[in-house]
This record gives structure tokens, sequence and C-alpha cells, in this order.
């Protein structure tokens, strides 16, 4: 399938909705006569704020007479001179470092930032621990491996009363927000199960895997705008769709249409989430995930209500949408009146009498239907043909003697050969055939029960429906 690229991130600036003033005053005499950036995340990426050079003495500030957004921020030199801030409400303070480091970093003025600067030492002890226990652990003895473990242990749950305390401390605060989104509601240990569901080992799999999904956004406010400005949105969305929705087409299509629905009041968030999951439904190797796509398409962005979207972007969605809305599984095959390789007649695919009948469209000089064609004909329509397996196999393009010395090189004539030499039926567009071989597997009601196989996934199936 053609990929589909659309750009997920952009940097907006969206008007601040504070009225408050802005103001950093800063003494950083590492960084005297230097230039000094101040920039924000938003999502993964960085956007400038503002530029200056600061005095001989290392003193500059930076001021507005609007706020900022509440977010992460750096105030950035080099790449060995700069530092990351919370910016929460208040946001006029000080910041003094002599060696341009979190390590004698002194804010005054904004509770938040100071308490987040406090916290990154903290942070950067713990990882310094946690790699030192490590690090201990590749020579270590069984017996020292279970201590080490209990260490380890320790530290993330030291880690963890630090952002419960901070949470306590300081509720309802972006600072308070920020932390706690790194905590995921764990997993209840098997007694705290039901027994019926702990004696069963799926039944018990499949619980952890539903809390897990369940409860993986608890302290991650989707609709809060303050976390885009932050780098903790990406790898949140990512890991949840690559690691906790269940990859089977029905989760996850549920599982992301609940998503966007979630997150539509937060504007950026909206705009994230439903552009990627558009983009990872497009790209999925996850049979069936075109029906993600279309619903997404059709439901925010052929709607209007995906703002973002401009005139090359709604010309590739449309353009997708054209190849694909059409022959999703679970469709009735769209019927098809072909004429065939002698001339004499034109076959029907729903008049196919078989119970499984295979939709092929192929070209002899495509490189992956020179091998795949042979294959099918010899490995599985031989195996199958008298069990009620039946090929209708398209030529896709208009050279007749190029198909016809194909079909006698490869013996196929036991095959419902036909081709649409002036392309009238429009199958290349019904059937998306913008990639050859073209392979959709439908019952014996015509309808499609799966797509894109390779030729064991085509045995598997035959096996399961015919054997």
């Amino acid at each position: 399938m053609k990929q589909l690229f659309i750009a997920t991130i952009f940097l907006i600036i969206f008007g601040a909705t504070n009225a408050q003033d802005f103001e950093i005053k800063m003494h950083l005499p590492e960084a005297a006569n230097k230039k000094i950036t101040l920039v924000h995340y938003y999502n993964s990426q960085f956007a400038a704020d503002d530029t200056l050079t600061l005095d001989d003495s290392g003193k500059g500030i930076f001021a507005r007479d609007t706020a900022l957004h509440q977010g992460l921020y750096k105030l950035f030199v080099s790449g060995k001179q700069n530092f990351d801030f919370l910016l929460g409400e208040d946001q006029t303070f000080s910041i003094e470092s002599e060696k341009f480091s979190i390590d004698d970093l002194k804010i005054k003025g904004a509770k938040e930032t100071e308490e987040f600067a406090k916290y990154m030492v903290f942070l950067r002890d713990m990882n310094k621990q946690s790699k030192e226990l490590r690090n201990k652990a590749k020579d270590a003895t069984e017996e020292e491996k279970k201590e080490l473990s209990k260490q380890m242990n320790d530290l993330t749950n030291q880690l963890q009363d630090y952002w419960f305390a901070m949470d306590k401390k300081y509720p309802g605060t972006f600072l308070a927000k920020f932390l706690m989104t790194n905590y995921t509601t764990p997993i209840p240990d098997d007694k705290d199960i039901p027994a019926e569901i702990v004696a069963n080992d799926s039944m018990l799999l499949r619980y952890k895997f539903d809390f897990q999904k369940k409860h993986y956004f608890d302290h991650f406010d989707l609709t809060d705008e303050r976390l885009f400005y932050t780098p903790l949105v990406k790898p949140k969305i990512e890991k949840y769709y690559d690691k906790i929705i269940l990859h089977t087409f029905d989760s996850m299509y549920t599982a992301c249409l609940e998503l966007i629905e979630t997150v539509k009041p937060n504007k950026p968030m909206f705009q994230y989430v439903t552009s990627t999951l558009l983009n990872k439904a497009v790209n999925s190797k996850i049979m069936g995930m075109d029906a993600l796509f279309v619903e997404i398409a059709n439901r925010y962005y052929i709607s209007g209500e995906a703002f973002w979207a401009n005139e090359k972007t709604m010309e590739s969605i449309r353009e997708n949408l054209l190849f694909a809305e059409k022959n999703l599984i679970g469709m009735i095959a769209p019927e098809l009146q072909l004429e065939s390789i002698n001339g004499e007649e034109y076959y029907s695919l729903h008049q196919v009498d078989a119970k499984v009948t295979m939709l092929l469209i192929y070209e002899p000089n495509c490189s992956h239907c020179k091998v795949f064609v042979p294959e099918l004909h010899k490995k599985i329509y031989s195996k199958y043909k008298d069990k009620g397996f039946e090929v209708y196999a398209i030529y896709s393009m208009d050279n007749k003697e190029e198909w016809e010395e194909f079909v006698e090189k490869h013996d196929l004539y036991d095959w419902i050969n036909v081709w649409d030499e002036h392309h009238l039926s429009r199958f290349k567009i019904t059937y998306d055939a913008r990639k050859t071989p073209g392979v959709y597997l439908l019952d014996e009601n015509k309808e499609i029960i799966a797509k894109k196989l390779t030729i064991e996934q085509v045995e598997s199936y035959l096996k399961k429906l015919l054997d």
C-alpha cells in the first residue's frame, strides 16, 4: 500500500491563558557574555521563546507582560551548558548558579520551580545508585542478585514516595501533576484477584492485561494541555499503542477510537493522537487495521473536525480512502464480471462456486508475483482445489501475449483467469492494486475474511477452513 505520511507535530504556540507577568532574573557567571536561549518543550520537540546575551557578570532578564504556558523549559547555552526547569503558576522568580549546574542551582520566588530543581538532584542520585546496582548484578551470584533486586525495589519505592509526597504537599499544581504522570497503578497481587481467575492461567493473563490497559492513564490527564509542553506525551502514547493494547484488530480498533474521543477537549493532544493513530493504522502489519484508518479518516478528517489538516494532507487521505473503503474485512467483496483469457466468456466473481475463493491480482513482471503465483499454484491450489478452494486470478496489465505466456509457463489453466483490458471495472481501485500481488480470501458468501496474505498465511487459513 502507498505509504501515508501526515505531520503529527506542529509547533503552534497557542495564546496564553494567564494574565500574570513572566520574568526570570538570571545570574549565571559561567555563561557571562554568552548568548542564552529560553526553550520550551512541545511534545518531542523544542521551540525557542526568547534569546539574550548575558552581561559581564552573567546576569540577564527574560521578561514579558503575559505569562508563558506552564510546562518544562530549558535554559540553553551549549550542549554542555543547559538545564531544565519547570514553569508553574508562579512565573516571576530568579535563577542563580555559579557552575551552570543543577548541583548549585538556587531558585527564589517560585515554589514549584524550586521544588522541581531539588527533584532533579534527587532523581540524578537515584539513577546513579540504580546504575551501580545494575553493574554489580552483572557478576553477582544468584543469592547476591536477590539482594540487589531488593535494593532496586527499595529505590523504586523511594522514588514513588517522593512523587506522592509532592502530590500531597502541592495538590493541584502542575508540579504535582508532572511528577505523578510517572506513576502507573500496579497490577494487583494474585491474592487480591478472584480465586477462579488465578486458577486459570489464560484468564489470569487476560485479567492482568486488561487491568493494565484500564489503569494506564490513571495519573496522566490527557485533557491537560500543560502536559503537551513536556516530553512526556509521545512516549506515553507510543507505549500504549505498542505494548499496552492487545495486538488484535478488535482490541486496537476499540482502544484507539476511545483514546481519540478522550483527548478531544485538549486540542494539541487531539491533533497529535488522531494524526499519530491515523498513520499507525495505515502502516500497521495487523490485518484489518485499514478499517481503523477508514474510520478515523471519515470521522475526523472528512467530517472537518481535523482542524490542522491542510489540503495536501486531505488529498492524501482521500486517495487512501478511495483504495481502502470498499475492500475491508467483513464486507461482501464487490462484484466483478471480467473477460476470460480465451475471450469467449465473462466470469462473475460472485458466482464462483467454492467454499473459499481467492481473489488474486498479479502482473507477471512483478518480482514478488514471479515467486508468489507459481508457489501458490503448486503448493496450495493443487492441495486444496478438490476441497472447495478456487482462485479468481486477475491479470492486471494489458499485454495479453505476456499474460498467456505466464499462464502457459506455470500451467495455470485450472484457475479462473480473467482480465480487464481497458480497465472499465475499476478493479484496481476497488481492490487496491497499487501493490501486487493483491490477495483476498472470500468465504462461500463472498465475504472478505482475510487479505494481504503470505503463502504460509494462506495455507494456515485453508487448513482451518477446509481440512
